[in-house]
């Protein structure tokens, strides 16, 4: 049995605003939600499910443009695998190239809070030939132009110029965009 839910029940259950889920509708990225006889949104388990995919896509980076696509292409149908999972595996790629350049970075910030250690605790300041080992870098996630540059002793680290909470990795930062519930 299909189990029907109101927008503060579908809220609820998916831990989003009601501002978000609307968004979302009105982004075309939920597909097919019915309004009962007195106008009010009806949503079922396949729309909660169908957020959460569009939210983790949203916070792996793909566009809005694209999601609405894939979105799209959903609703054909059969018809349209072939090119929802070509869409899905082009973004798949891009995660993964993603998630090397965060664990790159990770791996910079772990050795900068190590030479900070190493300072405090010794009341000296290292020798940062650790540290300046690492390649200068001004492009991160591939796209130098919305990023600002942050010169830490002998290494260039760029940190994205307006970052925004993503919900599926905790303490970290996705690139902004519209309402994040």
């Amino acid at each position: 049995m299909q189990q029907h839910l109101r927008i503060g029940e579908m809220a609820s259950r998916t831990g989003r605003s009601i501002h978000t889920i609307r968004w979302y509708e009105t982004q075309g990225l939920i597909p097919d939600v019915v309004r009962d006889g007195g106008g009010r949104r009806v949503y079922s388990e396949h729309h909660i499910r169908w957020l959460d995919l569009m939210e983790r896509l949203r916070c792996t980076g793909m566009s809005i443009t694209q999601m609405r696509e894939y979105t799209a292409l959903a609703r054909q149908g059969r018809a349209t695998l072939e090119q929802r999972r070509a869409l899905l595996a082009g973004h798949q790629v891009r995660v993964r190239d993603n998630i090397t350049r965060w664990t790159e970075a990770l791996a910079l910030i772990e050795a900068k809070v190590e030479f900070y250690d190493e300072w405090m605790a010794n009341g000296e300041r290292p020798a940062s030939s650790r540290i300046s080992a690492w390649p200068e870098s001004r492009t991160w996630l591939g796209r130098p132009s919305n990023r600002k540059s942050l010169t830490c002793a002998s290494v260039v680290v760029a940190v994205p110029a307006r970052p925004a909470r993503c919900p599926y990795i905790p303490s970290a930062h996705a690139i902004a965009r519209p309402p994040c519930g």
